[in-house]
């Protein structure tokens, strides 16, 4: 399973050339949150991939989000760019968050996929992208009376797991996302086969995995009408095998292979309270990992602070890479 970080020890910075490719960003309007995806989206080498590909007309309007996403990764690995992110992230206020508002960061990775699926012409390239970061799993609805299941799929750019307040482990977040549930006498279901509502069970089902693994750690809860934040701690590998989703895994999902494994290469941080909070990247480049907090970045020696998001890339056991 690797090495578990409830504090994340990265290896301190050996000289390289690797720091050229983590930018600071400035924070405009209070953009910490889109900053801090940023960073991940420029450690993500496969996005800016699929989006060079395109090859946008001339006349593209310039509140395109893919064209303004495109734009921005690429001048992040040119210093020449002072601000290389403003025009995406006045892109993002004209049609998606509002300017000087707090955002979540799990809402915004979803807008910014979103956004920019719909808004590439191109199909097949609009299809890359949403597979890039495609969760597929099946909603298992059973009636406790008959026993019949009714079977929805369903596709997540994100895995939402919650944690306890207790001290969490990954393993034991995936376990109970996957988890068979009874349902309250209040929340009974139309039974199909039954023709009436009956007690029933819910459960989610693993179908398939992305290349690109995002998990999201949710740490705001509501609790009578107020939000309030988890800060308990929660430790995750470095890299892990898929087996670790073998007891939540569909009867489809034939690809979910034991010799597959995921390596984490990003973190997204949220640090403060709900009402008054920041957002931290942590980013791996060619082996080191660096700090970003918008326009400072710096290598790491280890961090107390609290993930929020976390990015895995999928490799194979046997793979050299």
């Amino acid at each position: 399973m690797g090495k578990n970080w409830s504090k994340m020890d990265y290896p301190l910075y050996k000289r390289s050339v690797s720091l050229d490719y983590v930018r600071g960003l400035l924070n405009y309007n209070l953009s910490c949150c889109v900053n801090a995806l940023l960073q991940s989206f420029s450690a993500t080498t496969e996005l800016l991939d699929i989006l060079n590909k395109w090859h946008p007309s001339d006349g593209i309007d310039k509140s395109n989000v893919p064209l303004q996403l495109k734009n921005t990764l690429e001048a992040m690995r040119d210093k020449s760019y002072p601000a290389p992110h403003k025009d995406f992230l006045n892109c993002l206020y004209r049609q998606a968050i509002r300017r000087f508002t707090q955002q979540d960061a799990d809402e915004i990775f979803h807008i910014i996929l979103n956004l920019s699926q719909k808004q590439i012409p191109d199909a097949a390239l609009a299809q890359e992208i949403c597979s890039l970061y495609e969760i597929k799993v099946e909603t298992q609805v059973g009636c406790l009376n008959c026993k019949f299941i009714q079977r929805m799929p369903n596709s997540l750019f994100s895995l939402p797991l919650a944690i306890c307040e207790r001290e969490n482990s990954l393993e034991s977040c995936i376990n109970s996302f996957f988890q068979l549930q009874n349902l309250a006498d209040s929340e009974k279901v139309y039974c199909d086969n039954c023709e009436k509502k009956q007690p029933s069970s819910y459960e989610v089902k693993l179908v398939s995995l992305p290349p690109i693994l995002c998990v999201h750690l949710k740490r705001f809860r509501n609790d009578d009408g107020f939000t309030k934040k988890l800060y308990d701690k929660v430790t995750f590998p470095e890299t892990f095998s898929t087996a670790i989703f073998a007891a939540g895994q569909s009867e489809k999902a034939d690809c979910l292979k034991a010799d597959e494994h995921y390596s984490l290469y990003a973190v997204v941080v949220h640090m403060g309270s709900t009402m008054s909070g920041h957002y931290t990247a942590f980013i791996s480049s060619y082996q080191d990992w660096y700090y970003a907090d918008d326009s400072c970045v710096q290598p790491v020696r280890n961090s107390d602070k609290t993930a929020y998001l976390l990015l895995y890339r999928k490799k194979s056991w046997n793979s050299s890479g």
